[in-house]
């Protein structure tokens, strides 16, 4: 591992005496990739709120570079599963909104997000609403605006999930190659889908239930750059494989009940 970025010590959710999470702890990298899934219900989204400042833990806590996380913060961006697009402004007011409320002005603003459009291939689009384009080009969108405010950290909640297989696999390879030439952006990202989480990540955090806690971290040794030729490989086959065994195990688990 590189340099500790982020440090998850001990954390914990309850809501009443439901605990959807408790005892989480796992350190991520500077410049890490890391994905994180495990059985639907398992804390999961609790967990990256959490990291990014949204929702406060009953116990424990979320360190970036030793310093507590109490709030977001600049230093993060989120790229949640549904669009979250302002509906009444185009593409390119979306893409700089993030830069607004941070109040760059309106110059460097523009410029800034016509740059990550251009990078995620919307630069014809600026002027469309939401309504006119599809659901991946919806999806690019919030990732520009992720990108435009250059955070150090990359919080993405399950973003491909509501994609169809086709558009998912050609995210997924957009979002390598930006990560690649952002000089590998320390990056979490939520998914239900073993294969996405093997293809994208060095590491893959396994969640179980009861609460939710970290069960195992599974090294992903493929080498970098990657492209669709890994999924091919032996190593690819046998770590999402590996991957399927261990959560069929915990869906077979008798639970006591589920995260949110």
């Amino acid at each position: 591992m590189t340099q500790p970025l982020i440090e998850v010590r001990g954390l914990g959710k309850a809501y009443g005496d439901f605990h959807a999470l408790r005892g989480v702890d796992f350190v991520i990298g500077d410049g890490e990739f890391v994905s994180i899934i495990g059985p639907s219900g398992c804390g999961k989204t609790t967990l990256l709120k959490i990291l990014a400042g949204l929702t406060t833990p009953t116990a424990g806590e979320v360190l970036i570079e030793g310093r507590a996380v109490k709030s977001p913060g600049p230093e993060r961006a989120v790229v949640f599963q549904t669009f979250v697009l302002l509906p009444w402004a185009d593409v390119l007011t979306n893409a700089a909104f993030g830069l607004e409320a941070r109040g760059l002005g309106k110059a460097e603003r523009t410029r800034l997000a016509r740059e990550q459009l251009r990078r995620v291939g919307l630069e014809s689009f600026e002027e469309h609403y939401p309504h006119q384009i599809s659901g991946g080009m919806q999806q690019r969108v919030g990732l520009a605006r992720a990108l435009a405010v250059d955070p150090r950290i990359l919080l993405m909640d399950e973003p491909f999930g509501a994609l169809d297989a086709q558009t998912r696999h050609l995210l997924q390879d957009d979002l390598l190659q930006l990560w690649q030439e952002d000089k590998r952006k320390t990056t979490i990202f939520i998914t239900h889908s073993m294969e996405e989480a093997v293809y994208l990540s060095d590491r893959v955090l396994l969640m179980d239930t009861r609460p939710g806690r970290i069960q195992e971290t599974i090294e992903v040794d493929l080498p970098r750059p990657r492209d669709a030729s890994a999924r091919r490989t032996p190593e690819f086959i046998d770590v999402t494989s590996y991957i399927w065994e261990r959560l069929r195990d915990s869906l077979q688990e008798p639970t006591a009940g589920a995260g949110r």
